[in-house]
């Protein structure tokens, strides 16, 4: 009857073992992935930054999610290189054709002085409100601290904006800013469910600070009481990881995709008329830029507001929803996102349609250098001014 010996013995045959140093050396590499798979109280004391953990117990179930290049460079380290060697003899056998097992394990590398640092980790409350997420191997503790250590723009608290940020909050994205100068209306409370009766008259972006705190004390919730225009557009941005985009004009929507470009922030663009809306994703640089999709605004009787137009109560709900959840899946690097796509919905119909974006290569805007942009009001022309200087 074979020992543990003998089967530690046997498995350290038929797998690779690396010291520290060539670990070190291995994680450096292009496409490397260093794999924990302490125990969560382990890994709580101390991990190698960037590292992806996943208990040992849990690897079979959670690997092909959170590595999904079986070709990848992959080193596995556990506290000593006994779990990493039985790690890295499953991983092969489920197809994974570059994995070494660190000989030695965290308490080797810990000891020799090399880079490492206690991780963030989540409050046993945090645990309990974000257990359903933690549940997910797509999201798990990581993706949660992804989202509590984001910093979303809103641009408006109306509409899109109001469902927008009650989901955003509620999955614990940590920082959530809020661009509104207008105040709380009755006929806005038929869809801008961030307000209600009470807050008539109260500034919107104090009325959304109040319920969104309510909903998730986890989430610092900065307000802008300001208009969004040329002399602050970038200085806000750069503060921000995203932008959801709720705007309901189209100079605004010219100019956060102008200085988008100059900051290099993603913007997860909504619209909506009467029954029916529209989502996209704009990443700056890789995929098409507003300005590629509508090039020009339509005349303003093509175009009618909400206000003039109307809208139905519940059609903001469904598109600020998708636009939470098209912010979340890229703050965590999840899926497909909408670049590149629109995503088309008519309440009437129950239908969504989707349609191809392309960058356009001769693009006033995308296709300059960033510093070439000139930040600008746009209210007649929405044209963009490129400059020789960096952007003002």
């Amino acid at each position: 009857m074979a020992t543990f010996r003998d089967l530690l013995a046997r498995t350290k045959a038929e797998i690779t073992e690396v010291d520290t140093a060539t670990a070190d050396e291995l994680r450096s590499r292009p496409g490397a992935v260093v794999l924990d798979v302490r125990e969560p109280d382990e890994h709580e004391q101390g991990a190698i930054p960037g590292a992806v953990f996943i208990p040992r117990g849990q690897l079979e179930g959670q690997i092909e999610n959170r590595i999904p290049d079986r070709d990848a460079t992959v080193v596995i380290h556990c506290a000593s290189g006994i779990r990493s060697a039985f790690a890295a003899k499953t991983m092969a056998e489920l197809g994974y054709t570059d994995v070494v097992s660190v000989a030695g394990g965290f308490n080797k590398w810990k000891d020799e002085g090399r880079d490492w640092r206690v991780p963030q980790v989540l409050t046993p409350e945090q645990r309990n409100r974000y257990h359903r997420h933690l549940l997910l191997p797509e999201v798990g503790a990581e993706g949660q601290q992804k989202l509590l250590d984001a910093k979303v723009l809103l641009l408006g608290a109306g509409g899109l904006g109001s469902p927008a940020a009650l989901y955003l909050a509620a999955a614990g994205v940590g920082t959530i800013g809020i661009i509104d100068m207008d105040v709380v209306d009755e006929s806005n409370l038929q869809r801008q469910i961030l307000h209600n009766i009470d807050r008539v008259g109260e500034r919107k972006v104090d009325s959304a600070k109040k319920t969104l705190t309510l909903l998730n004390p986890d989430v610092d919730v900065v307000t802008h009481d300001v208009r969004l225009d040329a002399s602050n557009v970038v200085e806000l941005l750069s503060q921000y990881d995203l932008v959801v985009d709720g705007a309901d004009n189209f100079p605004s929507r010219y100019l956060l995709n102008d200085a988008s470009l100059v900051t290099g922030t993603p913007v997860v663009h909504g619209s909506i008329f009467r029954f029916e809306g529209q989502v996209t994703a704009f990443l700056p640089h890789e995929g098409p830029c507003y300005r590629c999709f509508l090039p020009e605004p339509p005349p303003p009787e093509l175009a009618p507001s909400c206000a003039e137009a109307g809208v139905l109560g519940v059609l903001p709900g469904i598109i600020g929803s998708i636009q939470a959840l098209e912010a979340i899946k890229l703050i965590l690097g999840l899926g497909d996102s909408l670049s590149g796509r629109l995503m088309a919905y008519d309440a009437l119909e129950q239908s969504f349609r989707t349609y191809k974006i392309r960058r356009d290569p001769a693009c006033p805007a995308c296709s300059v250098p960033a510093d070439a942009l000139q930040i600008a009001e746009y209210d007649e022309h929405c044209a963009p001014h490129p400059v020789a200087a960096s952007a003002s």
